[in-house]
């Protein structure tokens, strides 16, 4: 297993008690200890609760992603970001800005992305893409 960088809905996905993401999440911590999970995803996540007012659930991602790594957004993965955004407007195939900078946090450092989104991502050149939703590695 390569390292990886956790999108939103394989997030979403484990939170929810999901086995298979669960699985991978488990190998993955065997392998290198902590998720990789963007600043980009934690905003969504507890922008999302925060909505909900899903306190408990709040409570719960806080202490999750304090015990992991958040990357952040850098100068070099802005502009890795604006290079992918410029390429897919070329081609007619935007996509939304939020998966843009997740997209540019991974490959700005070197981490596959974890996803469910799939057909987004996969337009993206120098993007690896998995989907811990839907076998275990």
């Amino acid at each position: 297993m390569k390292p990886t960088l956790v999108d939103t809905d394989i997030l979403s996905m484990y939170f929810r008690g999901n086995h298979t993401v669960i699985a991978n999440f488990d190998n993955y911590n065997r392998e290198y200890g902590k998720a990789n999970l963007s600043i980009i995803t934690y905003y969504e996540i507890i922008s999302g609760l925060k909505h909900r007012d899903a306190k408990k659930q709040l409570e719960s991602f806080l202490s999750f992603s304090s015990q992991n790594t958040i990357l952040l957004l850098t100068e070099e993965s802005a502009s890795v970001s604006a290079e992918i955004y410029a390429n897919l407007r070329k081609k007619g195939q935007p996509i939304d800005d939020i998966d843009l900078l997740i997209a540019g946090i991974a490959v700005s450092n070197n981490m596959v992305l974890t996803t469910n989104n799939e057909d987004d991502f996969k337009r993206i050149q120098n993007l690896e893409i998995v989907n811990w939703s839907k076998k275990e590695y």
